[in-house]
């Protein structure tokens, strides 16, 4: 069993509530070792932190408790619960925030609602969940995964977020931006790519199972966001001019409008949900 415990939260890091979570977690499970993959979530936006936890659950260690915290509904009636699904454990808020990296994991999960005192601070905000239900369900579960069974009653199905759009027709794929990284770079829902050769690249599509996989020149390929169009992906920023508007495959599959040494977001005026358009030729 890993004694690791990742955070992904939208609480930035101007304000304690990070640091109050992770004194919790060391206060009950002294040896857990916290990485924290972001706490840069755009405020509430539950299907951007699930497309992180998407993206990086799978370079942890086996045994890991990932503790993930966008809950636009704390304090309402929606349930916090603890998943476990091999070789995995995850807590959080009962919204569709864990539910990307649950379907990509593709076996069967075990979900408990967090209800036994034990597990929980002995006074909770209302307000603040992450420090008073999350952070200690996560550290007792670092420190004994076994009492995963007591932590509250088994749930039968959890909240699914709405999968990102991802159509195919007539040589065109249209997606969704789901996430504009700290560079300015746009990652959209059009994915996962692999080059096959330097030119050729094949899409097998992580959204919608309607789609076949799909090989075409990536020379040939145009990506169009708002008005703009790029012609061509490329394989590295370094392809296109300083400051030039460029598509290449990100390190995670996904197709991504970047610019060299420049924000591709702000020029583009892009945001999240936007549509993004792929013409194979």
């Amino acid at each position: 069993m890993s004694n690791v415990i990742a955070l992904l939260t939208d609480f930035g890091l101007g304000d304690i509530y990070v640091g109050s979570m992770k004194a919790v977690i060391v206060n009950i499970c002294p040896a857990a070792q916290v990485i924290d993959i972001t706490h840069a979530i755009k405020p509430q936006n539950v299907r951007e932190a699930a497309f992180a936890l998407l993206n990086s659950y799978h370079y942890f260690p086996a045994g890991t408790i990932f503790c993930v915290v966008v809950d636009p509904g704390v304090g309402s009636d929606r349930l916090a619960i603890a998943v476990k699904s091999e070789p995995y454990y995850f807590v959080g808020p009962d919204n569709g925030v864990l539910s990307y990296a649950l379907a990509h994991l593709g076996a069967e999960y075990q979900a408990v609602k967090l209800e036994t005192p034990a597990f929980q601070a002995g006074t909770i905000s209302q307000t603040f969940h992450g420090r008073d239900i999350f952070a200690p369900a996560a550290a007792h579960l670092s420190q004994r995964p076994a009492v995963f069974a007591s932590m509250g009653g088994e749930l039968d199905k959890i909240v699914r977020s709405p999968m990102p759009e991802l159509r195919y027709a007539r040589q065109r794929l249209i997606g969704e931006v789901m996430h504009i990284d700290h560079f300015g770079n746009i990652i959209t829902s059009i994915g996962a790519f692999q080059w096959m050769s330097e030119r050729e690249l094949q899409l097998t599509a992580v959204w919608s199972q309607g789609i076949p996989p799909l090989e075409f020149n990536a020379s040939a390929a145009i990506i169009t966001i708002h008005s703009h169009s790029v012609h061509g992906i490329s394989h590295a920023y370094h392809e296109a001019a300083r400051g030039g508007i460029m598509a290449q495959i990100d390190s995670n599959g996904f197709l991504e409008i970047g610019a060299n040494q420049d924000d591709a977001a702000g020029r583009l005026d892009a945001q999240l949900g936007d549509k993004v358009m792929l013409r194979l030729s």
